[in-house]
C-alpha cells in the first residue's frame, strides 16, 4: 500500500499530541530523505538473519522498523540487504541500531534512518521475531500504524 509521505512537522500541526512522536534521534543515510508506508517490525539485536530474509519479499511501500536494541557493536544493513529492499519495493527502513556501507546506501532510492555506522557484519542466527510491537525510546510501533520521516524525525499515525 503506497502512503504519501508527509513533512512530519506539517503532521504534527495537523494532529499535535495525537501523533506518536518517537524521540530518538535517528540520522538520514538513504537517498530517500521524506518517506512514508504502512510500518512492518522486526526484531533481531547484532543478527541480521531475519532482516535480510524479510527484506528480499515484496515491500509494497511498507516501512520496516528495525529493533536492533540500539547496539553499536555490529551493523544489521548494508549496501547488498538495502538493495534488497529497494529492488522490492519497501519504502524505507528506520533502525534501533546501526548500519554500515554509508556512502552507497546514499544511493539507493530508499528511506534509511539508523543510529549511526560501524563497519562489522552482524551474526546470521536467524535470532528474533517479526510482525511484534517493539518500542524505540518512548514510543511503541505496531504494524499496521502509518509511519512518516524525513530530516526532523519519525512519527507515527496509528491505524
Amino acid at each position: 500500500m503506497s502512503v504519501t509521505p508527509v513533512p512530519t512537522a506539517d503532521l504534527y500541526d495537523e494532529h499535535g499530541e495525537a501523533l506518536g512522536i518517537c524521540a530518538t534521534a535517528f540520522r538520514q543515510f538513504g537517498g530517500r530523505r521524506l518517506f512514508a508506508g504502512p510500518v512492518r517490525t522486526v526484531r533481531c539485536r547484532e543478527d541480521n538473519a531475519l532482516l535480510r530474509e524479510l527484506l528480499h519479499t515484496p515491500g509494497d511501500g511498507a516501512v520496516l522498523v528495525v529493533d536492533g536494541g540500539g547496539s553499536p557493536r555490529t551493523a544489521l544493513v548494508g549496501d547488498l540487504i538495502a538493495g534488497a529492499a529497494e529492488r522490492n519495493g519497501w519504502a524505507g527502513l528506520v533502525i534501533n541500531g546501526s548500519v554500515r556501507d554509508s556512502v552507497a546506501l546514499g544511493a539507493l532510492d530508499l528511506g534509511i534512518q539508523a543510529l549511526g555506522t560501524v563497519p562489522r557484519k552482524s551474526g546470521k542466527t536467524g535470532a528474533g521475531a517479526v510482525d511484534e510491537e517493539v518500542t524505540i525510546g518512548d514510543l511503541t510501533f505496531r504494524p499496521g500504524d502509518t509511519l512518516h520521516a524525513d530530516d526532523d524525525g519519525v512519527v507515527l499515525v496509528r491505524g
